[in-house]
């Protein structure tokens, strides 16, 4: 299949390359309009309790819930001055009632609370019409430009200014990105190729692959919710993927035409070979992604989708475009110093396999040592505090983010984040048999330890809201187990009760997560194993991959809690520490590295499968295929580290924690764990890293993947040293 394909792209290179072209224009004019079709967080679901509060209270009257928080300060006036009110007033009576559901402010509802002890300071919550967070937003769109008073400083907060916000944001930090990564990428590749055509080819498929990227996203909002938090990672993926790919076939292109091959013949080589590795990887990660699925909410949904979707887009363009350009190039794409290319050609003893054979002499001591280093960078995961996303992923200048640290200086704690309980009831609320139970029920809530107040905020027909108000960390582990305290509290005779509110929604995040997490773990290892299986007919080989892939991630989880919760680094990364981690942004890292890992683990194994089955020695098909692949992987990692280095230049901090996550496990994974790890475990299993049971070896025999045919023409003599 893949050589046909490579004739096809050689005998209709122009149609293949006119086809990119008309792609991207097309593409990119729908792709751009991604931007106003994306949800909010997507971190919450449906089933959850929280939810289920939130919906039941959306339809009662009374205090808003606050989805949009503007605050009024005055360094002159105070509330109780006439023209203080009549200036707060005029901004929130003129608000179009098609957009606003339900104002509450001070002078509505007479509550003390919502003044500054100074009183000086004001806020007033805004409930949006809208059934879900994207409509909410884009009401408030609509009312944005008119909360503004020539007599009073106001700043706008809430959910739905933030998700405003980070959509804005994302896109600017996306420019950003792209706009530093491209020309660096460029210039990498043109030393790394020595010829500004070869290097430009990688640039151009990466390029699609961003605006793929976009389209795809465009595309699966049609079919589901994608969240804005999503697309800086897909791109990501695209990109990076996109030019490892293209890396590996250049690479195995040049490497073909060296050897003598003619440019029809050297590109049909290179789709047998780079063309199958690239294939098998994409797989691997695509399916490593899939485990994605397994988690209710939208944010890691519309990840997985995503991301398989521009890991794809990657390979397709990978396998389709880059052939026709490698053919209308053909020779003009040799380096600049022909002689040494062809002696790398050839594969003569070079850095790596010196490094391998080095690796290999005391397996033990580097296995053990490496293993050490690993666990030490792991360390300081095992102090890990889970949070999740508030204001503080915006930079300092977000009016969302300064109207949340005012409301936090002025204002009693947590006086926007308070449990909000909905309350149905067998009766009414509003009659004597409903008023008295939904008493009851409030008196046993303000007796739960921890709860400083609680009061009826609404009611309508047999649902009645309560808020009760705390005054620990909200998302801290003390207010989880107040949520469950009040959960415990018995529900009214007859009557059913729903926690919600910003600490229940973490706590049902967290159940969530810890109850489907088994369920991702088994789908990647499963894949993994199956996949591994399948391209080297080892049931070993997965298993030690497998074993490494864990190494890894713990030495990345280390890091970013060394970073992002300890607050180390400020000064070079910019952001606010917040003292925990997003929990989320880990389960992303998770199964992002895990699946480029196996990307890296497919090249190396790849070149160590071909060798072996030339030769049939363990040891010599360790040294050769790492001298074969080494610098092409820390190529393809360099490449992929400088384009997740650009997006963690991003403002967003959620960005910026995926990315130095994933650049730590890239960067380790393609320096101690492939080139210094991996030999010293195949030397240490020897023969057995080719072991599989007799009953699978007639399915690799009928299925596997090869990444050659193992011609006796390109056999090697073995070195002199000897094996195992």
């Amino acid at each position: 299949m893949l050589d046909l394909l490579g004739r096809l792209a050689y005998r209709r290179r122009r149609a293949f390359v006119a086809a990119a072209v008309l792609f991207a224009a097309l593409a990119g004019v729908w792709g751009s309009t991604v931007f106003d079709h994306l949800t909010g967080t997507g971190f919450t679901y449906a089933d959850s309790e929280s939810s289920r509060a939130a919906e039941l209270r959306r339809g009662v009257g009374g205090s808003a819930d606050a989805d949009v928080v503007v605050v009024f300060r005055s360094e002159r006036t105070t509330v109780d001055d006439p023209a203080y009110e009549q200036a707060a007033q005029r901004v929130l009576t003129g608000l179009p009632a098609e957009h606003v559901q339900e104002v509450t402010s001070y002078w509505t509802a007479r509550r003390e609370d919502l003044v500054s002890p100074d009183r000086h300071t004001t806020f007033a919550a805004l409930q949006m019409v809208g059934g879900d967070e994207a409509e909410r937003t884009d009401n408030y769109t609509e009312i944005r430009d008119l909360l503004e008073s020539p007599d009073l400083e106001v700043t706008v907060g809430g959910p739905a200014s933030l998700y405003d916000e980070v959509n804005t944001q994302v896109r600017k930090d996306l420019t950003r990105a792209e706009s530093l990564a491209l020309p660096v990428l460029f210039l990498l590749l043109v030393v790394i190729f020595r010829n500004v055509r070869a290097a430009l080819l990688p640039v151009v498929i990466g390029i699609l692959a961003i605006i793929g990227s976009l389209a795809a996203l465009r595309f699966l909002t049609y079919v589901t919710d994608v969240s804005v938090f999503a697309v800086n990672i897909v791109t990501l993926l695209g990109l990076g993927l996109a030019i490892d790919y293209s890396l590996f076939v250049v690479s195995r292109f040049r490497e073909e035409m060296a050897a003598g091959l003619g440019v029809p013949e050297a590109l049909r080589a290179t789709m047998r070979t780079a063309g199958r590795t690239i294939t098998v990887s994409a797989v691997t990660v695509a399916v490593a992604l899939s485990s994605l699925f397994v988690f209710p909410q939208t944010f890691l949904r519309s990840l997985g989708l995503g991301g398989i979707a521009a890991v794809l887009l990657a390979v397709v363009f990978s396998l389709t475009v880059m052939p026709a350009l490698l053919a209308m190039l053909g020779p003009r794409a040799a380096a600049w110093r022909p002689r040494r290319e062809r002696a790398e050609s050839a594969d003569d003893r070079g850095n790596w396999e010196r490094i391998a054979r080095a690796v290999m002499r005391r397996p033990i001591a580097v296995a053990v040592s490496v293993t050490g280093v690993l666990v030490v960078l792991g360390l300081p995961y095992l102090h890990v505090s889970y949070g999740w996303v508030d204001s503080r992923i915006m930079p300092a200048s977000s009016h969302s983010r300064q109207a949340q640290e005012r409301l936090d200086s002025d204002f009693a704690r947590n006086i926007t984040n308070q449990v909000e309980i909905a309350v149905e009831l067998a009766a009414p609320a509003r009659s004597p048999e409903g008023g008295a139970a939904l008493a009851e029920y409030l008196e046993r809530v303000r007796a739960v330890p921890g709860i400083t107040g609680a009061e009826v905020t609404g009611a309508a027909g047999d649902t009645a809201k309560i808020d009760a108000r705390f005054g620990i960390e909200a998302i801290s582990e003390e207010a989880r187990q107040l949520v469950q305290e009040v959960r415990a509290v018995p529900a009214p005779p007859g009557g059913e009760v729903h926690v919600g509110g910003n600490t229940a929604v973490f706590a049902d995040l967290l159940d969530v997560l810890a109850e489907r997490l088994p369920w991702m773990l088994a789908v990647m290892v499963l894949a993994t194993f199956v996949l591994l299986f399948f391209s080297f007919g080892s049931v070993v080989l997965p298993v030690k991959a497998i074993l490494m892939n864990i190494l890894n991630l713990l030495a990345a989880f280390g890091v970013v809690v060394f970073v992002f919760q300890d607050g180390n680094l400020t000064g070079i990364l910019d952001f606010t520490p917040t003292g925990n981690i997003d929990v989320v942004q880990l389960i992303v890292i998770l199964g992002v590295a895990f699946a480029l890992s196996m990307d890296y683990e497919v090249f190396l194994l790849s070149r160590v499968r071909e060798q072996y089955d030339i030769t049939g020695d363990n040891r010599e098909a360790v040294a050769v295929g790492l001298q074969r692949s080494g610098r092409i992987i820390t190529a393809a990692a360099l490449l992929l580290v400088v384009v997740i280095g650009a997006f963690t230049t991003a403002d967003l901090l959620t960005v910026k924690i995926i990315g130095v996550g994933l650049a730590t496990a890239i960067i380790v994974d393609a320096t101690v764990v492939r080139v210094l790890l991996v030999p010293a475990t195949m030397r240490l299993l020897g023969e057995y890293n080719w072991w599989a049971p007799r009953f699978a070896r007639p399915w690799y025999a009928r299925w596997g993947v090869r990444e050659s045919d193992g011609e006796p023409a390109r056999r090697r003599e073995p070195l002199q040293e000897s094996p195992k």
